[in-house]
C-alpha cells in the first residue's frame, strides 16, 4: 500500500503552506535536508537489518542441512 496514494495536490500544498508558516522561509531548506537525511538513514538501517536477518536465516539453513546430511546414512536420501 502506497502511503502517498491518497494524498492529493491540495493536501500537499496545504502541508507546504503550514511548513512555511511554522518553520519559516529561511529555514525550510535546512529542514528539508534534515528530513531527507533522516529518511535515508532509516531506509539504510532497514536494508541493513533485512540483509543481516536474511544472512542469519541462510546460515541456520546451511547448518541444518549439514547436520541432516551428517545423520543420514550413506545410500539413503532424505
Amino acid at each position: 500500500m502506497d502511503i502517498f496514494s491518497s494524498i492529493g495536490t491540495q493536501e500537499i500544498l496545504m502541508i507546504i503552506l503550514v511548513a512555511l508558516l511554522v518553520i519559516g522561509p529561511n529555514k525550510i531548506n535546512e529542514f528539508g535536508k534534515t528530513i531527507g537525511n533522516i529518511s535515508r538513514n532509516i531506509r539504510k538501517a532497514s536494508m541493513d537489518f533485512t540483509t543481516s536477518l536474511n544472512q542469519e536465516i541462510e546460515d541456520k539453513n546451511k547448518k541444518t542441512s549439514a547436520s541432516t546430511a551428517a545423520i543420514t546414512p550413506p545410500g539413503k536420501k532424505s
